[in-house]
């Protein structure tokens, strides 16, 4: 596990020397960087339903710096790290997303946006094994987040 947190860090690092170009508003705005990269990927998944690609990759990429900053301001979070993946994820970077995703597993295993994410994952990895793993850990949390990852697998619906 320290040689993973290790890594994490030294990935974090390596990005943050952008993180000051992330685009945020206004000092006076009291948002937390989280919860602006929050924002941020919301809008990105509402213009990549527009098909919107470039515009979404702008967002993604302002929420991962975000997330990188408050990753090293209070690290280890599930919640930071799962959008950590999902972002990193988005822009292309399936490897780091994975490391993000399974940090987070490490501190919540049973966190249902990761096990979802990582799921997804694994399906545009073409590891369906893995997938259906996500999958299981799921399966009795009665939330969307199982039936949507169950159509990914089953092809019915996809992603990126």
């Amino acid at each position: 596990m320290i040689k993973k947190i290790f890594i994490i860090l030294i990935i974090s690092l390596i990005f943050n020397v952008h993180s000051n170009a992330a685009g945020t508003s206004s000092e006076s705005d009291n948002k937390s960087d989280y919860d602006k990269a929050v924002t941020l990927i919301k809008s990105a998944k509402t213009f990549e339903k527009k098909g919107k690609n470039d515009k979404a990759l702008v967002r993604y990429e302002k929420a991962q710096k975000l997330l990188i900053k408050s990753n090293n301001e209070k690290p280890l979070q599930a919640d930071t790290l799962n959008y950590l993946g999902f972002s990193t994820r988005k822009l292309g970077d399936f490897e780091n997303g994975e490391k993000y995703y399974l940090l987070g597993l490490e501190i919540d295993p049973t966190h249902i946006g990761i096990n979802e994410y990582l799921g997804e994952l694994y399906v545009a990895t073409q590891r369906i094994d893995l997938a259906k793993e996500r999958l299981e850990v799921l399966k009795n949390c009665n939330c969307e987040e199982f039936q949507e990852l169950k159509e990914i697998i089953d092809g019915t619906k996809t992603t990126k």
